[in-house]
């Protein structure tokens, strides 16, 4: 079981996706918000000491996965990315990785790889959140 302040969030322009992603996380205890676009998302607001990890779709319509880190990135939000791509190649994968990106999972993936890739990417935030506090 997670922390109940720390939360999954899952960004895939595909409803059926994010409904299915959503579902099989809370089932093993994640909190999820999700969101049909990289607009949406950042469009919302975190608290400052928000701890989660991002699980983005690589291609959306508008901005797609790849930018969106970079533009979060770029706005000083460090949430680790476990990326999911059913259209995956290997230098996208590497691109993503050097840009931070934990995890890089082609559809369809087990069950079980993803939710591993998010605790772990859930235990790497905790980890920068509290270098962060302990910076202050």
């Amino acid at each position: 079981m997670t922390n109940p302040e720390v939360e999954v969030f899952i960004v895939d322009d595909d409803p059926s996706m994010r409904n299915a992603l959503k579902r099989l996380l809370m089932t093993v205890g994640f909190r999820t918000r999700v969101f049909s676009s990289a607009a949406e998302l950042l469009d919302a607001e975190f608290p400052a000491d928000a701890v989660g990890c991002l699980l983005l779709d690589v291609k959306m319509p508008g901005m797609n996965g790849m930018d969106l880190q970079e533009e979060l990135t770029r706005r000083g939000l460090h949430f680790p990315v476990v990326f999911i791509t059913g259209h995956g190649t290997v230098p996208m994968s590497v691109k993503a990785m050097k840009a931070g990106a934990l995890d890089f999972l082609e559809k369809p993936f087990e069950e079980q790889d993803l939710i591993q890739a998010i605790s772990r990417a859930m235990e790497s935030g905790r980890k920068s959140l509290a270098r962060q506090l302990e910076a202050r």
